[in-house]
């Protein structure tokens, strides 16, 4: 009987946090899945198993499938935890937040060459997609006002944009009940060109969207092309037609190592621009920001005041409530950074990425869509014939660790797959290097084993059948 209460004695201490974590009873059970526990567990129970079960992700360095920051400094780091139980939206409380808040859309608005007579106004957003949405709102409601000011219809707006474009474009058309018209990418095109804009607008065009670096090949639009077409139609047509510039990837880029590329408020048609802060503004996610040009290109309708949090504020943003950490962590890295900073980092990441381009060139494996003559992105297929796709040479390459995205390109083009490599900060030259050889290792083995991906592919219809 001794030794038994012994027993029962040490197992309640071990449960109490007096014995190793592992030794408790909570590592003996099925963790709840499905239903919240009836009962609590200890602190370093909970915070062990979700830590262990975590385990199984992706390593973020690895992952260069993803555009997404995942490496900030410590001091970073520090100021985030400091704010992260801060509300953004709460500026009565939080009034120095707002203060810096305003601090960043001024120093976004001369990066992105503002006029001096413009009055630019701006928002921090959870990511580009929410920024997109809302310019593309804001023209929405611009197009609508002219309309009614001239006595015209207003009930079918249409907006031109290309295949190229993130989902949340096609998001924002279906939502928000305007036509999109599409341009389809082509086997030779990635990106849209000024013909094809030129035969899809029309009066009731209220944006055509430009892209700064596109997700799938990482190239750009001609925004000046199409800014002068736009101003040449305008001009003979009085059709007063506005370019949004979606700079979620380009636009911590491109103002640093190609200052003198025209894309951006230097253009009179262009505006408004967004930009992912959790890009290659280097902060972690979630942080997009939206620029009008000016206060003017922006609805008064579309800003609601609110007191209920004390003072009167204005909110015109999708989402309420959310952190104010990112906004903090964005003005750690203007003020750490700089002009200068920036431009030491990008060009680093542009160079790395060319120098991956050129050694993977220079197998003769693959045609390079993209060596980064825009963005740190090298896009590329294979050259046929090959007994393996990209597909195959992806599924080998994440044995070691690597994650990278390979897809199909859309209509017209998705015959064509693809690998991409997005590059970014944390991405050394070592790295590129290690990369360069997993990759062609993998080839090397894929030779001899043929392709894998067909025989995967059909097993999980079979289990999608079966469930």
């Amino acid at each position: 009987m001794l030794i038994k209460k012994n027993n029962l004695e040490q197992l309640k201490d071990s449960e109490k946090g007096h014995a190793s974590t592992y030794s408790t009873r909570f590592f003996r059970e099925s963790v709840p899945k499905y239903e919240m526990p009836d009962k609590s567990m200890p602190a370093n129970a909970a915070y062990q198993l979700v830590h262990d079960e975590l385990n199984l992700d992706g390593n973020p360095a690895l992952n260069l499938a993803s555009f997404v920051t995942t490496w900030m400094e410590p001091e970073a780091r520090r100021l985030i935890i400091e704010n992260i139980h801060k509300n953004f939206i709460d500026h009565d409380e939080y009034p120095q937040t707002e203060v810096i808040h305003g601090r960043l859309v001024n120093m976004l608005a001369r990066l992105f060459n503002s006029p001096r007579e413009c009055t630019s106004i701006g928002t921090a957003t959870i990511g580009s997609s929410e920024a997109i949405m809302l310019a593309l709102l804001a023209h929405k409601w611009s197009w609508k006002k002219r309309r009614q000011k001239d006595g015209k219809p207003y009930d079918k707006p249409n907006i031109v944009f290309g295949t190229d474009t993130h989902i949340c474009w096609d998001k924002f058309a279906r939502y928000f009940d305007v036509e999109p018209r599409l341009i389809s990418m082509t086997k030779d095109c990635f990106t849209i060109t000024t013909d094809k804009v030129a035969q899809r607008i029309d009066e009731n065009t209220i944006c055509v969207g430009t892209i700064l670096g596109t997700t799938f090949t990482g190239e750009g639009d001609p925004i000046k092309k199409i800014n002068d077409l736009l101003l040449k139609i305008k001009k003979e047509k009085g059709w007063d037609i506005p370019i949004h510039v979606d700079g979620a990837s380009g636009g911590f880029v491109v103002p640093f190592v190609y200052p003198n590329f025209k894309w951006d408020f230097r253009l009179p048609q262009v505006k408004s621009i967004n930009v992912s802060g959790h890009k290659y503004g280097l902060v972690y996610p979630g942080l997009g920001w939206v620029i009008w040009r000016d206060e003017s290109d922006m609805p008064k309708e579309l800003i609601f005041k609110v007191n209920y949090l004390g003072g009167e504020m204005p909110t015109y943003t999708l989402n309420f409530s959310r952190g104010s950490a990112m906004v903090i962590a964005q003005y750690y890295n203007f003020l750490r950074l700089g002009k200068e900073g920036y431009r030491e980092i990008m060009t680093n990441v542009i160079n790395n990425a060319r120098y991956l381009a050129k050694r993977l060139s220079a197998t003769r494996r693959f045609i390079m869509l993209n060596e980064a003559q825009l963005l740190p992105i090298v896009a590329l297929r294979l050259k046929e014939p090959s007994k393996f796709n990209v597909f195959d040479l992806s599924a080998k390459i994440r044995e070691r660790g690597w994650i990278i995205s390979a897809y199909t390109l859309p209509p017209d083009a998705q015959d064509i797959a693809i690998m991409r490599v997005v590059v970014r900060e944390r991405f050394s030259r070592d790295m590129a290097e290690i990369l360069f050889n997993d990759i062609v290792k993998a080839c090397k083995e894929l030779d001899k084993t043929g392709s894998i991906t067909v025989a995967a592919a059909s097993s999980d219809v079979d289990q999608k059948h079966i469930c």
